[in-house]
C-alpha cells in the first residue's frame, strides 16, 4: 500500500494550503469511512465543476482554483485522501467528446479531439476498492442541469454528464461506486499508482497550437457556459 500513499509532484499533499484544509476540516479525527465520505463531498461540491489550465496541475493548484474537471478533481481527491492515510490509485481512460457538447459549442466543439483524456479515483477502504467518478459535477451545477432538462429521466449526454440515470445518478458515496460520465468511456488505459505516472504515458491528443487556444480562449468560454447553468441562466 505504500505506493498508494506516496506524495508526488502532482499529489503535493504536504503543501501548506492542503494541510491547512485537512486540519480545518478535522478529517484526521474521523474514522476511515467518514474521512472518505467527507473528503469526497468536499471535492464534489466545494470544488466547482470547471476547466483548469491543464490536466497535470498540482493538487494545491486545483485547490487554489476552486474548480476542476474529471482529471484535476481526481488529483485533489487523491491528494486529500493520501494526506489522511487513505490509499488510492487512478484509472485512466478516454471518453467521447459528445459529453462536453453544450459546455463547448460551435467551431470549438468541431475542432476538439474525438477522444478526451479521462480518469477516476479508486479508493481502498474496508478491504475493498471503490470507484469515485461521481465527484466531477458539483450538486448545484447538476441540479440546475437537471432542471434545464427536466424532461430527461434516463440517458443524458452533454454539459459534462453522460449517464443512464440522469434523474438520480449515483453520485453519493457510502461504500459504493459513484459515476456521472462513465457511459462516455471508449478506451481503457488501466491503473496507475499516481497521476504523474498516468500523464507521463498519456496526454490530451491536441497539438501545441490547439493547446494554446484551449488555455487562452476555449476553457474560459467553457467555464462561462458552465457558470451560466449553475446560476440558472443557461
Amino acid at each position: 500500500m505504500k505506493n498508494y500513499l506516496k506524495e508526488t509532484r502532482i499529489l503535493n499533499y504536504t503543501n501548506h494550503s492542503v494541510q491547512a484544509l485537512v486540519k480545518s476540516k478535522n478529517w484526521m479525527d474521523m474514522d476511515a469511512i467518514d474521512r472518505v465520505k467527507s473528503i469526497y463531498n468536499y471535492v464534489r461540491d466545494e470544488i466547482k465543476f470547471g476547466y483548469n489550465l491543464s490536466d497535470n496541475i498540482t493538487a494545491s493548484q486545483v485547490l487554489n482554483d476552486g474548480y476542476g474537471q474529471c482529471n484535476t478533481k481526481a488529483t485533489l481527491l487523491m491528494a486529500l485522501l493520501r494526506a489522511v492515510g487513505i490509499p488510492n490509485r487512478i484509472h485512466g481512460f478516454t471518453i467521447d467528446k459528445a459529453l462536453q457538447k453544450g459546455a463547448i459549442s460551435g467551431v470549438w466543439y468541431q475542432l476538439s479531439p474525438k477522444n478526451i483524456l479521462h480518469s477516476w479515483v479508486e479508493v481502498f477502504v474496508n478491504d475493498d476498492w471503490y470507484f469515485l467518478e461521481g465527484v466531477i459535477l458539483d450538486k448545484k451545477y447538476l441540479t440546475k442541469l437537471q432542471e434545464k432538462n427536466k424532461e430527461c429521466k434516463t440517458t443524458f449526454c452533454g454539459y459534462g454528464a453522460y449517464t443512464d440515470s440522469f434523474e438520480n445518478p449515483p453520485i453519493d458515496w457510502n461504500l459504493n461506486n459513484t459515476f456521472i460520465q462513465e457511459k462516455g468511456i471508449n478506451q481503457d488505459f488501466g491503473l496507475f499508482d499516481t497521476p504523474d505516472d498516468f500523464y507521463a504515458k498519456h496526454q490530451q491528443n491536441i497539438g501545441l497550437f490547439k493547446q494554446y487556444i484551449y488555455k487562452c480562449v476555449v476553457r474560459h468560454l467553457m467555464n462561462r457556459n458552465v457558470n451560466r447553468i449553475r446560476n440558472g441562466k443557461g
